[in-house]
């Protein structure tokens, strides 16, 4: 898909919420369509490979390709932010860092397997900053597992900032992790940034607090 159809997908979704039909929350995402469909054609995703995303993942799920009419009526359905696709190797988490040992354990039956598949984990930074994630992406650098993480970092935890709710920097975080996996054949991390114009979750202005 291209930049202009994810976001004409999420603005038909944000059309649709706002009506009140669907009865669940929503974590709509923008600005960022340009980054993502340049990480999925540099990277080569392919279907074989396995995409792990958060509970604002309707745009991954679009771009490993799944039918934009399975992932609507999953939102519909009330599963916006546990989107999964298993037919398509994509799954989706709304515990804030959940989805990081479970992007790790299947980069471990990967590599045990000899498969050719990969694992690609997209990470928001405030789950980038919990402890589980920095657990996660140590064993995958200290095992070198077929993994990517993807960190994309909006500047905020919900509606705080990220450094003033974590007392750290993500950018940081992700140059220490870069250099300790500079020497690793599979692990792979890579980062970019992006000014989200839709609140934390539903429709509307964000507004910083």
């Amino acid at each position: 898909m291209t930049p202009a159809e994810l976001r004409a997908f999420e603005k038909d979704i944000e059309k649709v919420y706002e009506t009140g039909a669907i009865h669940a929350p929503v974590h709509l995402r923008n600005n960022n369509e340009q980054d993502l469909c340049s990480i999925f054609k540099i990277y080569e995703i392919k279907r074989k490979d396995y995409v792990f995303s958060t509970w604002a993942s309707h745009m991954h799920a679009l771009l490993k390709g799944v039918p934009p009419e399975e992932v609507k009526k999953k939102i519909l359905d009330g599963k916006s932010i546990t989107l999964h696709f298993p037919e398509h190797n994509f799954y989706s988490s709304a515990i804030v860092g959940g989805i990081c040992p479970i992007s790790v354990g299947t980069a471990w039956g990967l590599k045990v397997s000899g498969s050719k598949s990969r694992v690609f984990c997209f990470l928001g930074d405030m789950s980038f900053l919990t402890g589980i994630a920095s657990e996660s992406i140590r064993y995958s650098i200290n095992h070198d597992l077929p993994i990517t993480w993807v960190i994309e970092d909006n500047g905020k935890s919900v509606g705080t900032p990220t450094e003033d709710a974590w007392g750290g920097e993500t950018q940081e975080w992700y140059n220490i992790y870069k250099a300790l996996g500079k020497f690793r054949k599979n692990f792979d991390i890579t980062y970019y940034k992006y000014k989200m114009g839709y609140p934390h979750a539903g429709t509307g202005t964000f507004v910083e607090f």
